[in-house]
């Protein structure tokens, strides 16, 4: 069978590799060398995108030196945001929760602060928010997305009334 560099426990575009099963994805978290090559793939392709892991602990991301070159490909091209949904599916796959929130945030204040991915904005709002597993993490992003969203009286991506409540 073809081998993911992200595998899933779902079809994806190349319909001739296989899902993962639960079992297979117990038996990778338990393998450090399975680990440590998961994480040398996420660098590889936060480097392709432009992104810097800062912290390997906490999954903190900063720019990388050639973000403008690698954010003008990531605006161009939009099949990268279907990559990044899959990274995404896939840490949370594999225990690195914090990782998702620390990648959703980047492309939430790229999108929505800095404004430097414009065309990735739709993505980061529609499937890159509603890969985080945490349900208090995913509302805190949410409601991060509301606060720097414009105009926000056209955000769709949560109730208005509890994102003003949201503390």
């Amino acid at each position: 069978f073809p081998f993911r560099l992200f595998p899933l426990r779902e079809h994806g575009m190349n319909w001739r590799a296989r899902p993962l099963t639960c079992q297979e994805i117990q038996a990778f978290r338990k393998s450090k060398e399975v680990m440590d090559r998961f994480i040398r793939a996420y660098k590889l392709m936060l480097g392709f995108y432009g992104i810097h892991l800062v912290n390997e602990e906490t999954g903190e991301l900063q720019r990388a030196e050639n973000w403008r070159e690698r954010f003008e490909n990531l605006n161009r091209f939009s099949h990268n945001n279907l990559r990044i949904t899959r990274i995404l599916k896939c840490l949370g796959e594999m225990g690195y929760e914090d990782y998702q929130v620390h990648l959703v945030k980047f492309f939430l204040r790229e999108t929505l602060v800095e404004e430097t991915l414009p065309n990735v904005k739709r993505s980061a709002l529609d499937y890159f928010l509603f890969t985080v597993r945490s349900k208090e993490k995913r509302r805190e992003l949410v409601h991060y997305a509301w606060q720097h969203f414009k105009p926000q009286s056209s955000f769709v991506w949560g109730p208005r009334d509890k994102l003003q409540k949201y503390r």
